[in-house]
């Protein structure tokens, strides 16, 4: 017994509308749509104005770029047998490295004498004096020292022959601490007494 021909026309179309039910159940739902939209918009809300704030990634550089120099003054007085010397410059530009004689301690900080250390990474640049200048380097930004206190309120810090940190007059250093700040971020490095070892918090923004 054949089907008739509305059956068969039905038998036809029934995969037909086996597909389009399928291509109804691939499609995202106006509720699902908009679930998207609204986590995105979130996404959005949260990540843009940390985005913005190039200062903060400027600054943790800045940060970063001045523990590596005092890691670096320290093994070198160890590795060397010398005094090595960072100072920070007044208008909180930046900071260099140097050599300084156990009898010079108490001298202060003189561009024009100072026995430089040479920078193993920018030897072409500056003469190959170990110099950072914040304001000259695209990594650094609108990154400024804004204070620097150590071994009571000098902007020195300086290492012996046996990598521990000493005063002006070659007594134990006291350690003590730098700001740096940007106009979206702030750290403060803590130096501990002698060993210089440092903690790194980061400051409330100011208005």
């Amino acid at each position: 017994m054949f089907p008739s021909t509305s059956s068969f026309t039905a038998l036809r179309l029934l995969p037909l509308a086996r597909a389009l039910r399928r291509r109804v159940h691939r499609a995202y739902t106006l509720i699902e749509l908009l679930i998207v939209i609204a986590v995105l918009g979130l996404a959005a809300a949260v990540l843009i104005p940390s985005m913005s704030g190039r200062g903060d990634f400027d600054t943790q550089a800045a940060v970063r770029a001045l523990i590596a120099d005092i890691s670096f003054a320290q093994s070198d007085a160890l590795a060397n047998q010398g005094f090595r010397r960072i100072y920070f410059y007044d208008d909180g530009t930046g900071w260099c490295l140097m050599r300084v004689a156990e009898a010079d301690l108490s001298e202060d900080f003189d561009a024009v004498t100072a026995d430089y250390l040479t920078d193993p990474l920018m030897s072409g640049a500056n003469d190959g004096v170990y110099a950072v200048r914040l304001g000259n380097d695209d990594r650094f930004g609108s990154v400024r020292i804004e204070s620097v206190a150590l071994d009571g309120d000098t902007r020195q810090l300086t290492f012996d022959e046996l990598g521990g940190s000493v005063g002006a007059a070659g007594i134990p250093g006291t350690g003590g601490a730098i700001v740096l700040r940007s106009p979206d971020a702030a750290y403060r490095l803590d130096l501990s007494p002698l060993t210089a070892k440092i903690r790194v918090t980061r400051l409330p923004n100011l208005p």
